[in-house]
């Protein structure tokens, strides 16, 4: 992780989802609710490489978790029938 004064973040630049975290995201957590959400609905957390396991696992300990995608991949559109959320 980044010291929080040498970040590399830009208005652009995605940052990872973790509480107090401002280090740019690296990967796509889709995860989906089923008691809220429709099956094919997926919302999305960002993480850094350092909060990655963390974060899937608390959504993987729910059953909440779908994929997990490099952030380059996501933007590409390689995630299927997954729909931002």
């Amino acid at each position: 992780m980044l010291p929080s004064n040498e970040t590399s973040e830009s208005p652009e630049t995605p940052i990872c989802s973790a509480k107090g975290c401002r280090a740019p995201a690296v990967w796509v957590l889709a995860w989906n609710n089923p008691k809220v959400h429709t099956p094919q609905r997926r919302k999305t957390w960002l993480a850094c490489e350092e909060h990655r396991e963390h974060l899937s696992s608390f959504l993987d300990m729910r059953g909440f978790l779908k994929d997990v995608v490099r952030l380059s991949e996501w933007e590409d559109g390689d995630r299927g029938s997954a729909a931002d959320g």
